[in-house]
């Protein structure tokens, strides 16, 4: 096997794992055997469990951004940025993250951001300059109107159990739309 078709049977038995255990029952060995490869063969791409699952989420959740930008209209765009949140909210890893290792995300909320936020920035600065080029997104600084959104998206991912009483996901969607709409739209 090539390395990155190991590094991809890694992940994936790495992502079963995570799923029947969660991240802190998650082992090395586990993951090599579940793998078909040796410990070392593990061992010298991620030095622990936590980094192996940091690649891990990265891979599933830039996997659920959309590709390329569209047209430049904010309805298109708005309806990929939407669609993504949905699809990471309902993401089998992040709900197996979220109902037993939450506190491993702390990190990329409160201190810096991981490799897949940067990818988000990166896809939302690329719409957005779009948008502005067809007229269809405010005017500003794209990369600031990117890490607003970011946040924005971000704790409606993040906190959607909490008022998932009185904001069912359906509605969160369509509550995000408006949002995003609101914000990304030029005055009139």
């Amino acid at each position: 096997m090539t390395s990155s078709r190991n590094d991809d049977a890694i992940l994936d038995a790495a992502k079963q794992c995570v799923l029947a255990v969660g991240i802190r029952r998650t082992t090395l060995a586990e993951v090599a055997r579940r793998a078909g490869v040796s410990r070392p063969t593990v061992y010298r791409r991620w030095a622990d469990v936590r980094t192996l699952s940091a690649d891990l989420l990265t891979r599933e959740l830039v996997g659920l951004l959309p590709e390329g930008v569209g047209d430049g209209s904010l309805d298109h765009g708005l309806d990929g940025i939407v669609r993504t949140a949905s699809a990471m909210r309902q993401h089998p890893l992040f709900i197996k993250i979220l109902e037993t290792d939450p506190e491993l995300l702390i990190t990329y909320v409160f201190d810096r951001l991981g490799t897949s936020q940067q990818r988000v920035l990166d896809v939302l600065g690329v719409a957005i300059r779009g948008g502005q080029a067809t007229g269809s997104v405010r005017s500003g600084d794209p990369d600031e109107i990117a890490a607003m959104v970011l946040l924005l998206v971000q704790s409606a991912v993040l906190s959607a159990r909490i008022v998932s009483d009185s904001l069912p996901p359906e509605r969160l969607d369509a509550q995000l739309r408006t949002v995003l709409d609101n914000y990304l739209r030029p005055e009139e």
